[in-house]
C-alpha cells in the first residue's frame, strides 16, 4: 500500500519562534488519519504546508510522491477547513456544478451524482444550500471537496458545531470516503472520542514536536499495560475479595461490581488467577486484557511533557 503523505523531518521557523520542529509521518492509502494536539500545537501549520500553502524551513513533505509545493501534488488534494466553500443562494447540485466547472471537468454530470449518493444528499440535491443543516453542510463540502476525485481529503475539526445526529453522519460519510471510494482521510480534531471511532491511524503533536505516532490499536495494547478484567456472574463475596487483596502478587487494583481488574505481577498467569476464583466458587462471565483509551494516551502524553 503505497503511502498517501510522507513529512519527513519538517521543520518551519515563524520570525523568533520553531512552530514545527523535526516532524515526521507517513500515511497510507485508505487510512483514516488522526492528528491531535493542543492548540498552538502546530496542526494548523502542519495542514498550511501539506496544502502547499506555507513552505517549510527544513524537511520534506510529498503527496503520492509530489512535493506539496508543486501543482501535481494540490491536484490529489481536496479539502475542508474552518469556511465550507458553499453558496447559500445555490443548490446543492448547483454548488458542485460550480466547483467542477472550476476544475476544469467536461461531463461531471456522473460524478456529482456519485457524491451526492455518497454523502446521502441525493434527495435535498435542489433545495438551497441556506436551508440545510450545519450538519448536512459539511457533507456536501465534503462532496465539493471530492469534486475533482482527489486521493487526499483533508479535513479540520469536521464535527465542529454540529449536533449529534449529524455528527453520526459525518462520520459515516468519512469513513465510507476511505473503505468505498479508497480515499485517505487527514483528520485535525480535538473530538478524542471522534478520533478513537474512525481513525486507524494517529499522530499526537505538542509544542511542535510529534510525541506519539503510530496505529491506533497497536498504541492502545502498548499503553494499557497488564491490565485484565474478569468479569463474574454474581459479585464475589467479602472473604474472597479481602483473600485476592491479600495476594499482592496477584495485583487486584479494582472491584466495581461484579467486575474485578487485576495488574499481575511478572511470571503470574492470568488462567491461574481464574482457576483460583472458580476453586472459591466464583462463575466466570468473561476474561478481556483492557485497552487503554484515547483519551487515556492523550493524557499520560500530555502529562509527559508538561514542564516541571
Amino acid at each position: 500500500m503505497s503511502d498517501t503523505i510522507r513529512l519527513e523531518g519538517i521543520s518551519k521557523q515563524l520570525g523568533e519562534r520553531e512552530v514545527l520542529r523535526d516532524v515526521s509521518f507517513i500515511t497510507k492509502q485508505g487510512d483514516v488519519f488522526g492528528y491531535l494536539g493542543p492548540n498552538g500545537a502546530g496542526k494548523t501549520t502542519t495542514i498550511r504546508i501539506l496544502l502547499g500553502l506555507l513552505q517549510p524551513t527544513s524537511g520534506k513533505a510529498t503527496i503520492l510522491g509530489e512535493d506539496v509545493s508543486r501543482d501535481e501534488a494540490r491536484r490529489k488534494v481536496g479539502f475542508v477547513l474552518e469556511s465550507d466553500g458553499l453558496y447559500d443562494n445555490k443548490t446543492a447540485e448547483e454548488n458542485l456544478w460550480y466547483y467542477a466547472r472550476i476544475y476544469g471537468m467536461a461531463e461531471p454530470a456522473e460524478r456529482i451524482d456519485r457524491l451526492l449518493n455518497l454523502v446521502e444528499l441525493r434527495d435535498r440535491a435542489k433545495d438551497k444550500v441556506g436551508t440545510y443543516s450545519k450538519g448536512m453542510r459539511q457533507r456536501l463540502a465534503f462532496a465539493r471537496a471530492m469534486t475533482h476525485n482527489p486521493e487526499l481529503l483533508v479535513l479540520d475539526e469536521p464535527t465542529a458545531g454540529v449536533d449529534p445526529s449529524g455528527q453520526i453522519e459525518v462520520r459515516k460519510v468519512i469513513l465510507n470516503m476511505a473503505s468505498r471510494e479508497g480515499k485517505t482521510i487527514f483528520l485535525s480534531s480535538h473530538n478524542l472520542d471522534e478520533v478513537q471511532r474512525i481513525c486507524n491511524r494517529i499522530a499526537i503533536i505538542d509544542r511542535g514536536e510529534i510525541k506519539l505516532y503510530g496505529e491506533l490499536e497497536q498504541l492502545q495494547r502498548e499503553m494499557s499495560g497488564n491490565e485484565v478484567e474478569i468479569e463474574t456472574t454474581e459479585a464475589i463475596a467479602e472473604p474472597l475479595f479481602a483473600e485476592l487483596k491479600s495476594l499482592s502478587h496477584l495485583g487486584l487494583r479494582e472491584r466495581k461490581d461484579k467486575v474485578l481488574t487485576f495488574v499481575p505481577q511478572e511470571g503470574v498467569r492470568i488462567p491461574d488467577i481464574v482457576s483460583l476464583l472458580v476453586r472459591r466458587g466464583a462463575e466466570i462471565e468473561g476474561v478481556s486484557k483492557k485497552e487503554a483509551s484515547l483519551e487515556e494516551i492523550y493524557s499520560a502524553i500530555l502529562k509527559e511533557v508538561e514542564p516541571s
